[in-house]
């Protein structure tokens, strides 16, 4: 597994450079949160290892055997009809020492009006993509964990059809007895092969580094995770708005207030706190700096940027649900469920 990680990134790094501009990926959705959970913390968390096996979207080397036998499904209700979700299921085989998931990540963005070239209404069509991701993990020893997600990826646009192949690549560190924990993750690595405009263009991907510590005296546990790490400057000023004085002056920006912005849309804050035996109830809430300047209103405040949610786990079945402000018109509902086949569900 380290050679298989060591190569990988050699490649990707030989063959894309140091950065990616805007509008030149494709397969964006694999960038959403697989999970009621991960949309209530700000769309990312890589490093918590627990029972959840919806998190090995996020990093694969989360996957441990206390997952073995789940199955969950998580969908975002988004707005005009169109339907996003996650299906994952984890195991192990234990002559191996590796634990093995599975996840379906899927977007359907509904039914659009086909027309001719002058406008002549000609009939319907759907527009999809798909992701079937299979990895696995291994306790390299008692503080270090490592991962690897293989993703199939699959989309229909009409009559245009695109296949694409990508890797994640993870690692966790914590010690035993410890309450941090550390975790890092390259994301999407890969190509799309499609009949597009573009024959091949690069997945959307990061580099995620995150922190998290749970308080020795008070059940909340909260997480720092650094994003587009690849990459210094993403900000995007648009070169048509300006500021200016009563006179109608240009203000020039502060060099200092501009370093703040650009630092803090790198980092995603969250915190869950963890009541009873177990965590068996949680409350979640987080915010993202990147989400809330890129989509902001200027005229209108907002809580874009800003996260919440909750999970419950009531005997074999866990419930999420996550609500995540991403614009002044509304939020997003995540829901996720997840139950534990066989007879393991007391662990």
């Amino acid at each position: 597994m380290k050679r298989i990680i060591f190569v990988s990134l050699a490649v990707f790094f030989y063959t894309n450079g140091f950065a990616q501009l805007g509008g030149t990926q494709v397969y964006d959705f694999l960038s959403s949160p697989g999970s009621a959970r991960t949309s209530a913390l700000g769309g990312t968390l890589i490093m918590v290892s627990d029972t959840d096996i919806a998190q090995v979207q996020q990093n694969p080397a989360l996957s441990n055997a206390t997952m073995d036998n789940k199955i969950s499904l998580n969908n975002i209700f988004h707005f005009a009809g169109i339907n996003q979700g996650m299906l994952s299921y984890g195991f192990s085989i234990d002559s191996l020492k590796y634990h093995f998931h599975s996840a379906l990540q899927y977007v359907s963005y509904g039914e659009f009006t086909q027309a001719d070239p002058i406008g002549n209404r000609i009939g319907t069509f759907k527009a999809n993509e798909m992701a079937l991701i299979l990895g696995a993990s291994k306790k390299m020893n008692e503080r270090v964990h490592l991962g690897i997600n293989t993703k199939f990826l699959f989309a229909n646009y009409a009559s245009a059809n695109g296949f694409g192949l990508g890797l994640d690549l993870g690692l966790t560190y914590n010690t035993p007895g410890k309450n941090w924990s550390i975790g890092a993750v390259a994301q999407n690595i890969g190509y799309s092969f499609n009949n597009f405009t573009s024959p091949r263009r690069n997945l959307p991907f990061d580099l995620k580094l995150g922190y998290s510590y749970r308080l020795k005296h008070l059940p909340f546990r909260y997480t720092i995770t650094g994003h587009h790490l690849y990459q210094w400057n993403i900000r995007y000023l648009d070169p048509n708005v300006t500021e200016t004085d009563f006179t109608g002056q240009i203000i020039e920006e502060n060099k200092y207030k501009a370093l703040a912005d650009n630092l803090f849309r790198h980092l995603v804050f969250s915190g869950e706190f963890l009541f009873g035996r177990r965590g068996l109830f949680n409350i979640r809430f987080a915010y993202n700096h990147l989400r809330r300047q890129e989509l902001k209103v200027s005229t209108f405040r907002s809580l874009g940027g800003f996260s919440f949610g909750f999970g419950m786990h009531i005997k074999r079945f866990q419930l999420d649900y996550g609500l995540g402000f991403y614009h002044l018109e509304g939020a997003t509902n995540h829901l996720g469920i997840t139950m534990t086949l066989g007879d393991n569900w007391k662990n």
